[in-house]
């Protein structure tokens, strides 16, 4: 498969269907269940998903947190500048690294409303890193948190979104605090139309779940290049999967349960740390590929959302159909949902594939 192939993974999707805020309660959203052994379809709404999920089943989740990473500093000039800091990427707190919407010089100043300021101290291509004036990572987070703006797509902005409400929104319930975990600039939109509502009729049914951290990046809404096709190789994420989830998935594994992924962060976390069929504990960068054909080592089921057209997570996910031996593409449910109104995108409706 190559870039010419990338055409017979287009859509037309009208307009009206491109849900622009988050629906709440947030398991109102619909859900569209694939069964492939069968090849039907149902339609639900999400708070029925124990409805459909096997009884013997792990669930998997990215328990990543977002954070409000979008920045209106000044210059030292006065001028206004947007630094979008790439908190996924943070490995060094006096290196921090970010985009910025003008020019800037190694040595500048960026300052912050209350004159706390960042000082720009290298540069790499279109990534630029600076400093902060003094404190750490605990520092940063406390100025994202006091000035910054949640970095939602550009197609979900609106003129009057509500940043506090967005905040909430943009979030997993279920997502991490701790701040050596790292954050990521976008949420794992499949997880977020889990309630605790949710979670507890699953619980009822005897499903379990684990989880990893995927802190997602910019690189999710890439368009693909040659490149990716040539390397098998995608944008780099960082992911920590802990001994303790490695040894549930592989003891559920080992005991005939199915692996239910969900999203598209957490199903190439499990693929880049699963080695001869067995899932490995691991933190670091992953930079996996997958698209058709493709051989899933671990996961039997996935969670997903409606994804732009032409993008590598429809590639994942027509990957797993194919896998499945699907008598439909994915752009034949796509457009099945489509004629019954789903919503796309991150905060659209939800795809349980069986």
């Amino acid at each position: 498969m190559n870039m010419s192939d990338l055409g017979q993974f287009d859509y037309t999707l009208p307009e009206y269907l491109i849900r622009k805020e988050g629906i709440e309660p947030r398991d109102s959203a619909k859900l569209f269940v694939y069964d492939t052994k069968t090849d039907t379809i149902t339609y639900d709404v999400f708070r029925n998903l124990a409805r459909y999920v096997p009884e013997n089943t792990l669930l998997v989740l990215n328990k990543t947190r977002v954070l409000p990473a979008r920045l209106w500093l000044k210059k030292e000039t006065g001028g206004k500048i947007e630094v979008f800091v790439l908190v996924n990427q943070l490995a060094d707190d006096n290196r921090i690294p970010v985009l910025v919407d003008r020019k800037v010089v190694v040595g500048q100043k960026l300052i912050f409303p209350d004159g706390f300021s960042l000082t720009v101290v290298d540069q790499n291509e279109n990534i630029f890193f600076v400093a902060l004036e003094t404190g750490g990572r605990e520092k940063l987070f406390s100025l994202l948190d006091m000035y910054g703006e949640t970095p939602v797509p550009h197609y979900l902005e609106t003129d009057n979104k509500d940043e506090e409400i967005l905040r909430k929104r943009y979030q997993t319930v279920f997502a991490v605090t701790e701040m050596d975990m790292g954050a990521s600039v976008a949420a794992p939109t499949a997880s977020l139309h889990f309630t605790d509502e949710v979670f507890a009729s699953l619980q009822e049914k005897g499903i379990e779940k684990t989880s990893l951290t995927l802190n997602v990046g910019l690189g999710t809404f890439a368009p693909l290049s040659e490149s990716a096709f040539e390397t098998g190789k995608l944008h780099q994420e960082y992911v920590t999967l802990t001994e303790e989830s490695a040894k549930e998935i592989n003891k559920a594994k080992q005991a005939g349960k199915k692996i239910l992924s969900v999203g598209t962060t957490t199903t190439r976390s499990l693929e880049a740390c699963t080695k001869n069929g067995k899932v490995l504990a691991y933190s670091g960068m992953v930079d996996v590929f997958i698209y058709p054909p493709y051989q899933f080592q671990t996961i039997d089921m996935m969670l997903t959302n409606f994804h732009l057209p032409k993008t590598s997570l429809m590639l994942l996910v027509e990957a797993l159909l194919q896998q499945k031996k699907s008598k439909k593409s994915i752009v034949e449910l796509y457009n099945e949902a489509i004629e019954n109104d789903y919503a796309f995108y991150s905060f659209g409706d939800s795809m349980l594939i069986l």
